[in-house]
């Protein structure tokens, strides 16, 4: 071997310690990690089967249910609004574990240097989603019907339900555009107050 044969071999050489044996237990990790995203696929689909279900059967509740005038469907006031809140009630039991799913892996990157108040963070905004739905839901909640409607529901009453859901879910996409934008922010406040020395 010439001198640069030697000296490339030496370059490519990986340094540092000799690479570690698999552990022996490795194939058994791998098929119950699958075995696990398999149970939670299963479970996933149960629950998104269960919610279609009950979206179903509600639908077809409330049509059997509901009196007819000259073959016309006519549903009392209070079941829109009985519908409506439990509408509000899935959309924040959905919507919450589904940006919280997704959130976690953004708050980590974003308080790397302080994983425990990411985590910590992500559990306080959890409790402001709640509670902005559930304030929303108390203030918009209608216990008699307004005087412009009738006993039976009316277009008026079908556009005020929709504005409610849509008015929530416009609240909770700008709080959580705003929480996007302000989230780095304080993940730098806090990563150089931990750097700064103490007093």
């Amino acid at each position: 071997m010439s001198d640069i044969e030697h000296l490339l071999e030496e370059a490519l050489r990986p340094s540092g310690p000799e690479p570690l044996e698999p552990p022996r237990d490795l194939f058994t990790r791998v098929m119950d990690s699958v075995a696990d995203d398999r149970r939670r696929r299963r479970h996933l689909r149960l629950v998104a089967a269960a919610w279609a279900t009950g979206i179903i059967a509600a639908v077809v509740g409330v049509a059997v249910l509901t009196p007819r005038i000259h073959g016309r469907l006519a549903m009392h006031w209070w079941i829109l609004e009985i519908a409506t809140n439990l509408a509000l009630i899935a959309i924040a039991v959905w919507l919450g574990p589904f940006i919280k799913r997704f959130g976690r892996a953004y708050a980590a990157d974003v308080f790397h240097d302080n994983p425990q108040t990411g985590k910590s963070y992500i559990v306080l905004t959890d409790i402001v989603y709640y509670l902005i739905f559930s304030a929303y839901i108390l203030f918009t909640v209608q216990l008699v019907p307004q005087v412009s409607w009738a006993t039976w529901v009316t277009a008026e009453q079908l556009a005020t339900s929709l504005t409610r859901i849509g008015g929530i879910l416009l609240v909770i996409g700008v709080l959580h555009g705003l929480n996007l934008l302000v989230m780095p922010i304080l993940g730098r406040l806090f990563s150089l107050n931990r750097r700064l020395p103490r007093a």
